[in-house]
C-alpha cells in the first residue's frame, strides 16, 4: 500500500479540525494559542503534500511556503506568550473570560 495524497490531506484536516475545535472551546490564552500552532502546522501538512505530489515546474514552491509559516508561527508564539506573561503578570490570569482590557 502507497501512501497518496488524500492520505497527507485528510491527516491535515484531522489536525487542522482539533486545532480549530481547541481555538475556539478554550478559555485559557495558552489553549487557544496551541490550537491556532496546531492548525498553522495542518496547513504546512498540506502545503507541503501538495509540493511533494503536484506536477509543477517548481515543485519547492510549496516547502519554501512551508518554511515561510513556519518562521511566522514562531515569531506569533512569541509575541501571544509574551503577552500572556504580561496579562498574568498584572491580572494573575489568563482566562479570555476575565481579561476586559479592550472592552468598553
Amino acid at each position: 500500500m502507497s501512501v497518496g495524497l488524500e492520505h497527507y490531506l485528510v491527516v491535515g484536516a484531522i489536525l487542522f479540525g482539533i486545532g480549530l475545535f481547541l481555538a475556539l472551546g478554550k478559555r485559557n490564552a495558552i489553549g487557544i494559542l496551541m490550537g491556532i500552532e496546531l492548525m498553522l502546522n495542518a496547513v504546512n501538512v498540506t502545503l507541503v503534500s501538495f509540493s511533494r505530489f503536484a506536477d509543477s515546474p517548481r515543485p519547492i514552491d510549496g516547502q519554501v511556503f512551508a518554511v515561510f509559516v513556519i518562521t511566522m508561527a514562531a515569531a506569533e508564539a512569541a509575541v501571544a506568550l509574551a503577552l500572556a506573561v504580561a496579562i498574568y503578570r498584572s491580572r494573575e490570569t489568563i482566562s479570555v473570560d476575565r481579561i476586559n482590557l479592550l472592552r468598553w
